[in-house]
């Protein structure tokens, strides 16, 4: 059972880009996203609540679990759902960000401290991590760019998938700069609430009204119950059992899974340039996350 839980995490990873794809026809994103984020955030205080929690201390760790919620909550989904939204596909957003740890890669190595030689640190990007950089972005290249005359990828929604990423990709490194070390669900709860007072002023800018399908219901109820309550205590559990490293080597399985979940429910066309161009990205971001493992 615990052998599962890295394969289970990145099952419910996957299906986040599915859920936008299932909710977007019924709904502005950013009318979803600030229910969805006010749904998290007091789920997550019933929670703290309950098992005596203990919220983050000083206003400096309050502060940067701030930045990290707007980056990682507002930035990264809101770029995503709002790509969806926009016309790009559930397997094809989770492509572009899936690029994260190449990004990553790129961005420690850029940002090495002056007089520190790159040939004496494992901050820089060895000979393996460029190939593995020119696998991912050809491997892009093959899915995105026949795309781009077809009305899926567009240059609004590509921007949107790139906000995304660079979103998530600072998100990260700033979290593990600046974040401290606490309570999961405190941590979360306050991120959730950032994020809603990012989104909750762009509702007003909407014209389009949430329609209650059924669809949406669901797409709500997986996302606040399943991919925030359910992912996050995961991610903790894997944490504490000293499987993060598992989890990691796996996030590359990502966009596949993703590409045949959003096949099987949406019928999304998986065209073999397209099915080359996820393998070479696979191998890229693989190649790239095992040098830094």
């Amino acid at each position: 059972m615990v052998r599962a839980m890295p394969w289970v995490f990145v099952l419910i990873w996957s299906t986040g880009f599915v859920v936008a794809r299932l909710a977007m026809p019924h709904s502005p994103p950013f009318s979803f996203l600030t229910l969805r984020f006010a749904l998290s955030a007091l789920c997550f205080v019933i929670w703290i609540a309950l098992a005596r929690a203990a919220w983050p201390v000083g206003r400096s760790q309050w502060g940067h679990l701030v930045a990290t919620g707007v980056l990682m909550q507002a930035g990264y989904l809101g770029g995503v759902w709002a790509a969806v939204k926009a016309g790009i596909g559930a397997g094809t957003v989770a492509l572009l960000v899936g690029l994260q740890p190449v990004l990553t890669a790129l961005w420690v190595t850029a940002t090495l401290p002056r007089g520190v030689d790159p040939g004496k640190t494992s901050a820089r990007v060895t000979l393996r991590e460029w190939l593995g950089l020119v696998l991912g972005f050809s491997g892009l290249a093959f899915v995105v760019w026949p795309k781009l005359g077809t009305g899926e990828v567009t240059p609004g929604n590509l921007a949107l998938a790139i906000v995304a990423l660079l979103s998530i990709t600072v998100g990260t490194l700033y979290q593990k700069r600046y974040v401290a070390p606490c309570d999961v669900r405190s941590a979360s709860a306050v991120q959730m609430l950032a994020a809603l007072v990012v989104c909750a002023p762009l509702v007003f800018f909407e014209r389009e009204a949430m329609d209650w399908h059924a669809n949406l219901i669901w797409a709500m109820a997986w996302s606040v119950g399943v991919l925030t309550l359910g992912g996050s205590s995961l991610l903790y559990l894997l944490i504490q059992r000293g499987e993060a490293t598992a989890v990691t080597s796996l996030l590359y399985l990502v966009p596949p899974c993703t590409a045949v979940m959003a096949w099987m429910l949406f019928g999304e066309a998986v065209a073999p340039l397209m099915m080359l161009g996820m393998a070479l990205t696979v191998v890229g971001v693989a190649v790239v996350v095992r040098e830094r493992r």
